[in-house]
């Protein structure tokens, strides 16, 4: 039996063994995204990885939305699992397939016309501007390719599994490594070689992935019925994950619109901020797994009707989140300026000074960030992913506030604040409503309501 029942034995244990992989995978995400950025801004300059960097929060919005997608089909599917309804799973796996293909080539078309109107409309500088498009457009062409990955690990997390998502993407991180190589100093092209080594390492690991499913779980066998395409689960399919969709995506707004106003700070202060956020999602990755495992977790306990086992494991996971929120700002303080060194030349000491001034202001609210990933991955295992966009929403008042307000007035002192800005409003919003859902669900109010 490859699937792990999260429903039962010690929570902490649970948590911890579930996590761990998790976090090796976002690890190796990181890692090979790193790689991306460190061979672009060593063997193709700074002002290629300024252009890289300046589509990140254009590529959160998109790619952002196809996470969150994938993400929210899961959910159903863990709920489902939990109660041990193999006929309701499969008709949920089946169906999250289909409803990702067709947002898969929604996003692809829209991309493929409106790529060129996004990055004008983010003041993208103009020395940058042909290399982020070459980047960011190849990127969207193999947005299929993600959506493929991420619905196939979606559905293993849900069923108990983090660690087979692991090895795959651990798989793709060696293969796009091997192509930056390949494809920007063999091949000399640039930031499209990057661009093109992550889709086809991504699109790999998505068929490997497939493959090795089809072989190790004989659970996921369908037959005629549950592979009908059913109107109810699609809606209740889409209820959430389009809620979980657009708070990426609400969020990633934010970050466009400030992004726009870094872009118009220069090339100098983008290639900063681009080096520093590499550094930065590294480490706070962690925490985001910690986020992602009570997902699974509270839908596997829900759909068991487990409410004190939620309440529980909820409170030790935030002290693994905000212990780790501490280690991850020591790390920042302490070592960021030598892993910025991974990325820019010791030469570009206005660069490396402003980065370390990002890197710090960020980390020192590191622990609001940590309660924001927990509370939201929390209530959106719980069905809750609708009050979600609340908080996403939040998050794009204050990084709004900064980039139209203060950054104007304060340049970028304003910009390292944002974010933590962003982070704090977002609590606001989830960490009263987690507490009146846990108050429902120690007295088991709110089971009562749940209808696989």
């Amino acid at each position: 039996m490859m699937e792990k029942d999260l429903t039962h034995g010690s929570t902490l244990k649970l948590i911890i063994s579930f996590c761990i992989p998790l976090i090796g995978g976002a690890i190796f995400q990181q890692l090979y995204n790193n790689v991306d950025s460190i061979i672009v801004g060593r063997f193709v300059g700074v002002d290629a990885l300024a252009a890289v960097g300046s589509t990140g929060s254009l590529n959160f919005l998109i790619i952002g939305f196809a996470l969150g997608l994938t993400a929210g089909c899961g959910i159903p599917i863990a709920q489902a699992f939990g109660a041990r309804n193999e006929k309701l799973m499969l008709q949920n796996i089946a169906n999250a397939i289909y409803v990702c293909l067709v947002f898969s080539i929604i996003l692809t078309i829209g991309t493929y016309f409106l790529t060129d109107d996004f990055l004008h409309m983010m003041n993208t500088p103009s020395n940058i501007y042909q290399d982020a498009y070459d980047y960011i457009f190849v990127v969207f062409m193999g947005i299929t390719c993600t959506i493929a990955y991420n619905i196939l690990a979606s559905i293993l997390r849900a069923l108990g599994d983090s660690k087979t998502p692991l090895v795959f993407l651990g798989f793709s991180s060696v293969i796009n490594i091997i192509l930056d190589f390949i494809l920007i100093v063999n091949f000399k092209m640039g930031v499209s070689g990057a661009a093109y080594a992550t889709v086809i390492a991504q699109g790999l690991s998505a068929l490997f992935c497939l493959i090795y499913m089809k072989k190790k779980y004989p659970i996921l066998t369908f037959n005629e019925e549950t592979l009908q395409v059913n109107a109810k689960i699609i809606k209740k399919q889409l209820n959430i994950a389009v809620p979980m969709a657009l708070q990426y995506s609400i969020t990633a707004v934010g970050t466009v619109i400030l992004q726009t106003a870094v872009n118009g700070l220069g090339s100098n202060k983008v290639a900063a901020i681009t080096a520093a956020q590499k550094i930065q999602m590294f480490f706070t990755q962690p925490m985001d797994m910690i986020g992602s495992t009570m997902a699974t977790f509270c839908g596997q306990n829900l759909g068991a009707r487990k409410a004190k086992r939620i309440y529980v494991g909820l409170k030790q996971a935030l002290g693994l989140t905000l212990g780790y929120s501490l280690i991850a700002l020591g790390i920042n303080v302490f070592f960021g300026k030598y892993l910025l060194l991974l990325f820019v030349s010791g030469k570009e000491v206005a660069i490396i000074r402003s980065a370390i001034q990002f890197l710090t202001t960020n980390g020192i609210f590191y622990f609001t960030l940590s309660i924001l990933f927990l509370t939201r991955n929390a209530l959106q295992g719980l069905g809750y992913s609708a009050l979600t966009m609340l908080a996403g929403l939040a998050e794009l008042i204050g990084r709004t506030i900064i980039a139209v307000f203060l950054v104007g007035i304060f340049g970028f002192n304003a910009i390292c604040y944002a974010n933590p800005l962003a982070w704090i409003c977002a609590d606001l919003i989830l960490i009263p409503t987690i507490l009146i859902k846990i108050k429902g669900l120690k007295n088991d109010t709110t089971l009562d309501q749940i209808h696989l």
